[in-house]
């Protein structure tokens, strides 16, 4: 017996140090790239030439920063994305909420019908041109709505929500009604005090989203003073327009344009991975509720 126990215990301590071996190595590819655009942004033109600039900066500076700060188009994508995010997902979160409450009502006629007409439209859609063609008749190309409200429901989303609410006794509904309450009183005072994970975690899904969203902006805003961040962060990365600073970059022999490319990259993930450690403790349990059931 003693022989077996100590054979399991050895066995267990393989697996732990191999398990612990696998998830470092995971989090560093995960996290490396992150890191190197975080120092190359930091460091000399010098040894970035020479290929030096690794895992820590080389001839730190933040010039590249100076001048990326000092871009009026910058600030004003970066505040357009802000209010993208912030007005779509605020409406996300809204409509999501009141679609999932009543598909997650067992009194609800039709509710099969109706949950199978919804999740069709994951599968099946109109396409790119008749969208194009719609949004165009109702007048929102150029606007802020063209990109905050045809993504008003994800679907995926409010299954998970609706599982989450289906979660919730339905003892406590049925004591609202027989006290008077309506439905409107029922979500807004039962099932949403009780639904602060899932919330939060819808909340963080849609932001991450629109924050991240680029396609859209391309399609249906035609003045470059409407575009977000990541479009402008395209334009710069990818197409190489810098031309508002080019002079700054080769005037300053410390930095060079690919400074100044992941300069701008960092300022645009740094806000989601700032928001993220405030949702996180909702995160685990919303999503986890919302699989518990199909």
């Amino acid at each position: 017996m003693k022989a077996a126990r100590f054979s399991i215990r050895l066995h267990t301590s393989y697996f732990d140090i191999f398990n612990g071996i696998f998830l470092v190595s995971v989090s560093f590819l995960t996290l490396y790239p992150v890191w190197y655009i975080l120092v190359v942004s930091v460091s000399s033109a010098q040894y970035i030439n020479q290929g030096a600039v690794d895992f820590i900066p080389r001839g730190f500076n933040v010039d590249a920063y100076k001048i990326v700060f000092q871009n009026e188009k910058i600030w004003r994508s970066y505040m357009n994305t802000i209010t993208y995010t912030t007005v779509g997902t605020l409406i996300n979160v809204l409509m999501t909420t009141l679609c999932a409450y009543p598909l997650a009502r067992k009194d609800l006629f039709g509710r099969k019908a109706w949950t199978f007409f919804f999740t069709l439209t994951m599968f099946v859609s109109g396409g790119m041109i008749p969208l194009y063609l719609v949004i165009m008749q109702l007048h929102l190309i150029n606007t802020m709505w063209a990109i905050v409200l045809p993504p008003a429901i994800s679907t995926y989303n409010m299954i998970v929500m609706r599982t989450s609410f289906e979660g919730i006794p339905i003892s406590l509904t049925e004591s609202a009604y027989l006290d008077g309450a309506n439905d409107i009183q029922i979500l807004s005072k039962i099932i949403i005090p009780l639904s602060k994970p899932i919330l939060a975690t819808m909340t963080l899904f849609y932001a991450v989203a629109h924050w991240n969203s680029f396609f859209p902006a391309m399609l249906y805003l035609n003045e470059q003073s409407k575009y977000p961040v990541q479009v402008l962060m395209r334009d710069i990365v990818i197409a190489g327009d810098m031309t508002s600073d080019s002079g700054d970059i080769a005037s300053n022999v410390n930095i060079l344009a690919t400074n100044y490319k992941y300069a701008v990259i960092v300022i645009s993930i740094i806000p989601i991975l700032l928001v993220y450690p405030l949702l996180q403790r909702h995160f685990t349990k919303g999503v986890m509720v919302g699989a518990v059931k199909g």
